[in-house]
C-alpha cells in the first residue's frame, strides 16, 4: 500500500515543502477542541494533527487505513495517555451513532472515490450540535502546489480531485451542507478547513 511505503518519509516531505501549513493546520484544528471532548480522527496519517488535538481533548480515537501511518502517529503521540490508535475505514466507521463531540478528517477527502459516503459516516458518529472538521489542501491559484501533487502522484498517490477554495465550498454546498464555516491556513500549499456543525 502506497501510504504504508511513504509513511517513514511523509513528515520529512511535508516539513520541508510545506512546514508552516503542516503544523499550522494542527494548531488551527485544536482551536475547535474543548477539554471535555471525546474526538474521533479519521485518516490521522503520521499524527500531525493528532498531537495538537491530544493536548486539548479528554479522549482521542485516532484511526487510519495504513498500519505504517498509525505506527508513525503512535510514536509522535506516545507522551499522551488519552490517545487510542486503531486501523479503520473512513467510509465504514465501526462506532455507534452520535458517539463523539468532534470528528476530524484531515487531507483525505480529495483521495476518496466516494467522499460523500465518508462525510455521511463522519456526520453519523458525531453528536447533534457537534462538529465535523475537515482540513484539505487547496490550490489557491494556478500552479500553487502542483509540483508537490505531481511528485506524490508519481510515487503512487491517487488524487481523485483537487480543490481551490471556491470549488471546496461548492463541494459541501452540493451535498446540502449549510452549517459550514471555512478557515484557510496559508502557505506554499494552503489548507482549507471546513467546520460543519451537525444540526440538533
Amino acid at each position: 500500500m502506497f501510504w504504508d511505503k511513504i509513511s517513514p518519509l511523509y513528515d520529512l516531505f511535508e516539513n520541508v515543502y510545506n512546514g508552516k501549513v503542516y503544523s499550522g493546520t494542527g494548531k488551527k484544528v485544536a482551536e475547535f477542541i474543548d477539554p471535555s471532548d471525546e474526538v474521533l480522527e479519521c485518516a490521522c496519517g503520521t499524527g500531525a494533527i493528532s498531537m495538537y488535538i491530544a493536548q486539548k481533548c479528554r479522549k482521542l480515537v485516532a484511526t487510519d487505513c495504513a498500519s505504517g501511518m498509525l505506527r508513525q502517529a503512535s510514536k509522535k503521540c506516545r507522551k499522551y495517555s488519552n490517545v487510542l490508535f486503531k486501523k479503520a475505514d473512513i467510509t465504514n466507521i465501526k462506532c455507534k451513532d452520535s458517539q463523539f463531540d468532534k470528528v476530524v478528517a484531515g487531507n483525505v477527502i480529495h483521495l476518496l472515490p466516494e467522499p460523500e459516503k465518508a462525510l455521511r459516516e463522519l456526520e453519523r458518529v458525531v453528536k447533534p450540535g457537534g462538529k465535523v472538521i475537515i482540513p484539505t489542501y487547496i490550490n489557491m491559484s494556478k500552479g500553487t502546489g502542483t509540483a508537490a501533487v505531481k511528485v506524490i502522484t508519481l510515487l503512487g498517490a491517487d488524487f481523485k480531485r483537487q480543490f481551490d477554495l471556491d470549488s471546496y465550498k461548492q463541494f459541501f454546498a452540493d451535498m446540502r451542507y449549510t452549517e459550514v464555516e471555512y478557515y484557510v491556513v496559508d502557505g506554499r500549499m494552503p489548507c482549507a478547513i471546513a467546520v460543519i456543525t451537525k444540526r440538533v
